[in-house]
């Protein structure tokens, strides 16, 4: 199964000139803690987390109004590409320590997001139905004990 089959498909972006003040707004309108920074041809350029506005932003007491997103965003985003394995993305994540990839198409443009708690929902799942084939199977062994 691929990465891109598991991706949240709507991501909250942003421009890198937007003020940091609009992000984090709109992180609470989306209720979401990571906005994914694109340019004009939808190809990521950054991403912003709720921690990065804290810690690069309020910590320093930047003018959150006036400060561009691209002052405290993270540069060097993790991509991959939607077609890539799920044992690869999660290979990804724990090399980069990274707790979310962003998930390009063609031509590196954004497709989704794709977390920790994507992967973790889908390895919750997949256990609920080894779970559910094991009762059918054996049904001596979900009686007893």
């Amino acid at each position: 199964m691929s990465i891109g089959r598991i991706a949240t498909r709507v991501v909250a972006t942003a421009t890198p000139k937007e003020s940091v003040l609009a992000v984090a707004r709109r992180m609470a309108q989306h209720q979401v803690g990571a906005i994914v920074v694109v340019d004009s041809d939808n190809k990521p350029v950054g991403i912003v987390t709720d921690r990065d506005i804290v810690v690069r932003g309020v910590a320093r007491e930047f003018d959150l109004d006036e400060t561009p997103v691209s002052v405290v965003m993270t540069r060097e985003v993790r991509t991959v590409d939607e077609s890539l394995p799920i044992e690869q993305a999660i290979a990804t994540m724990s090399s980069a320590g990274a707790r979310r990839l962003v998930v390009t198409g063609s031509e590196g443009r954004l497709v989704g997001l794709a977390s920790m708690d994507d992967v973790i929902e889908l390895l919750a799942e997949e256990a609920k139905s080894i779970g559910e084939l094991v009762r059918k199977v054996s049904p001596a062994l979900s009686t007893s004990g």
